[in-house]
C-alpha cells in the first residue's frame, strides 16, 4: 500500500456547519487525492458533525477520510492525536471553520519542499460568520491591523518570514524534534508551537499567494469570549516562553489596566479625568477614522459604528482575559 506524501489533521468540535464546505474544499485540491489523507480529530461532537462527515466519505470513496474520538476536546490534543496517526511525512494543519483555496496544499507543499521554512503557511481572508451587520464588522475587524495588530497571516501582501501561520505545513519530523503542541493551553498553541520551531532556529514562512478562507464569529458575545480566551492563554504561554512576546499582544493589558486605573481616580483627581478623557477620545476616534474609510470604501455607513464595538469587544476582552489569567493562575480558564 503506497503512503501519502502529506497527512491533512484538522481538530474539530461541533462544526456541522462548516464541516461539509472544508471537505469540498479539499476535496477540490490541485493536489492529488492519491497523495494525501485527511485526519480528523473530533471532540464527542454532540450536534450533526459526525453524520456528515460520513455521509461525505460514502460519496467520496476516494478520499481517505479517518475520523478519531478526542475526548479531552482541546485543539492542541487533537491536533496532536492526528500528528501521531499520520502516515505521511507532511503535516499540513487545518481548521473546521477555514476553507483553503483550491492550491492551498500544492503551494505549501512547494514552498515547505523549496526550503522557504520550517513552516509554510498563508494569509486567511476573514469572512462573516453570518449575514448581518455586526458579523459583516467583526469580520472585518477581526482582519484590520487595529484589530490584530502585525499578525501577519491576517493582512500580509508580500511572502516573508513571520512569527507565526495560522494553519501551517511542516515535516511530521520536525515535530518530533522539537516537541508536539502544548496540550495545556486552550488557545495559542500554534503561536506557541511556532516560537518553539524559531527558537530552535528554524523559520515561520508566510506567503500570501497561499490562501484560506476563515469564518469569524457572528455575535460580540461570541468574539467577545473567544478574545478573552485567547487573552487568558496568553498569559499561561508567555509564563513558559517570555521572550514570545510581541508589542500587539502587550498593548490590550496595558490598556485595560490604564483605562481601569484612571477610571478608579477618575472621582479624585482632575487629572486622572482629563487624562481618560484624553485616552478614551484618542482611541475612539482612532477607531472611528479607520471605521469611516473602510464604510465609504463599503458603502455601508453603519460599519462606522459596527467596527469600533468589533475592536473594542477585542481589545477590552484579550486584556481582561490577561490579567484575569495572573490574578487567577490555578484556575483552568474558560
Amino acid at each position: 500500500m503506497t503512503l501519502p506524501e502529506v497527512s491533512i489533521v484538522i481538530p474539530c468540535l461541533n462544526e456541522e456547519k462548516t464541516i461539509l464546505g472544508l471537505l469540498d474544499a479539499i476535496l477540490h485540491q490541485t493536489y492529488s487525492h492519491s497523495k494525501f489523507e485527511v485526519i480528523i480529530s473530533d471532540g464527542l461532537s454532540e450536534d450533526n458533525t459526525r453524520n456528515l462527515i460520513v455521509g461525505f466519505q460514502t460519496q467520496h470513496p476516494d478520499l481517505c477520510i479517518k475520523v478519531l474520538d478526542n475526548p479531552v476536546r482541546r485543539i492542541p490534543t487533537g491536533l496532536n492525536q492526528a500528528i501521531r496517526e499520520a502516515r505521511a511525512p507532511i503535516i499540513t494543519r487545518l481548521d473546521a471553520h477555514a476553507i483553503p483555496a483550491a492550491d492551498y496544499i500544492e503551494r505549501s507543499v512547494d514552498a515547505l519542499k523549496a526550503g522557504l521554512g520550517d513552516n509554510v503557511g498563508g494569509v486567511i481572508d476573514v469572512k462573516p460568520g453570518a449575514d448581518r451587520l455586526i458579523a459583516r464588522a467583526i469580520s472585518i475587524a477581526t482582519a484590520h491591523p487595529l484589530g490584530v495588530g502585525d499578525a501577519k497571516y491576517r493582512w500580509a501582501t508580500k511572502a516573508s518570514e513571520a512569527d507565526t501561520v495560522a494553519f501551517g505545513t511542516y515535516y511530521k519530523a520536525k515535530v518530533e524534534e522539537i516537541g508536539y503542541y502544548n496540550e495545556e493551553l486552550r488557545a495559542n498553541e500554534d503561536y506557541e508551537f511556532n516560537s518553539r520551531i524559531r527558537a530552535a532556529g528554524g523559520k515561520i514562512w508566510i506567503d500570501p499567494q497561499i490562501r484560506a478562507v476563515y469564518y469569524s464569529r457572528s455575535t460580540l458575545k461570541t468574539l467577545a469570549r473567544q478574545y478573552f480566551t485567547y487573552g487568558y492563554w496568553k498569559f499561561r504561554m508567555l509564563r513558559r516562553n517570555p521572550e514570545t512576546l510581541r508589542w500587539r499582544q502587550a498593548l490590550p493589558p496595558v490598556f485595560v489596566i490604564g483605562v481601569l486605573m484612571l477610571s478608579l481616580l477618575f472621582a479624585f483627581f482632575s487629572w486622572a479625568r482629563v487624562l481618560l478623557i484624553i485616552c478614551l477620545g484618542v482611541y475612539l476616534f482612532i477607531l472611528t477614522a479607520a471605521s469611516a474609510k473602510i464604510a465609504l470604501n463599503k458603502m455601508d455607513v453603519r460599519l462606522v459604528f459596527g467596527i469600533p464595538l468589533a475592536i473594542i469587544s477585542m481589545h477590552f476582552c484579550w486584556g481582561a482575559g490577561f490579567w484575569w489569567s495572573i490574578l487567577n493562575p490555578k484556575k483552568e480558564g474558560i
